[in-house]
């Protein structure tokens, strides 16, 4: 189980101590780097080939990682918005309330599920490659793999949210979290304000993998 560091805002990362020399001390998954890139060997050979349009192999990417996979996530954060007993189980053990719903599997063998309030705002990211939730968030986008987001949201968090149309207020505790191969993370967004007659479906279709990941409020 990760543990936090004290401060806990911009430039500190939680999971491990982050230096300005980026050291890092943690394990990450061996057999997802050698997925990933044997994945961008064999694109590259098929679209060289003529065999895939890029443009269309882009937009199944696409629908991968914002669709099919994070529609699982979002049940599990509609439910934990309209169950209290199930969130607490979900903020406690956040793997076995997941699996509990069906959602389990190869990268989702320890999840660690935090949530996002008044006070306190949380950020994903993997600062040595990609680990990331499976089962619950699909496929992780690009620009969660790009080295710009995963050195620059632990140095300027603020400023790189921001970028994503989210400003977050320096009375907001801001903490980022460091996937590892041992501890993914899921962010349980604030529920919006007026949505208490809505069922767990109807909340469901609001919650993006963006907010899943803590660069979007919802």
């Amino acid at each position: 189980m990760a543990k936090k560091t004290s401060g806990s805002d911009d430039g500190r990362v939680q999971g491990h101590h982050h230096d300005q020399g980026h050291h890092h001390d943690h394990k990450h998954d061996p057999l997802e780097e050698g997925a990933a890139l044997r994945v961008r060997a064999l694109e590259e050979i098929v679209v060289a080939k003529g065999l895939v349009d890029p443009e269309a192999l882009d937009s199944i990417v696409e629908y991968y990682e914002r669709e099919t996979g994070p529609r699982n996530g979002a049940a599990v954060v509609a439910r934990a918005w309209t169950d209290p007993e199930f969130k607490d189980w979900l903020l406690n053990d956040g793997t076995a309330a997941i699996k509990s719903m069906g959602f389990g599997g190869v990268q989702g063998e320890h999840i660690r599920v935090l949530e996002n309030t008044d006070e306190v705002h949380n950020v994903v990211v993997c600062t040595l490659c990609s680990c990331y939730p499976w089962p619950v968030l699909g496929l992780a986008p690009a620009w969660y793999k790009s080295p710009a987001y995963r050195s620059r949201v632990v140095r300027e968090p603020r400023a790189v949210l921001k970028e994503f149309g989210l400003e977050i207020p320096r009375t907001v505790q801001l903490r980022v979290w460091d996937s590892t191969a041992e501890v993914r993370y899921l962010i349980v967004p604030k529920r919006p304000a007026g949505t208490e007659k809505m069922s767990a479906e109807e909340l469901a279709q609001m919650v993006t993998r963006d907010g899943m990941i803590g660069t979007a409020a919802l």
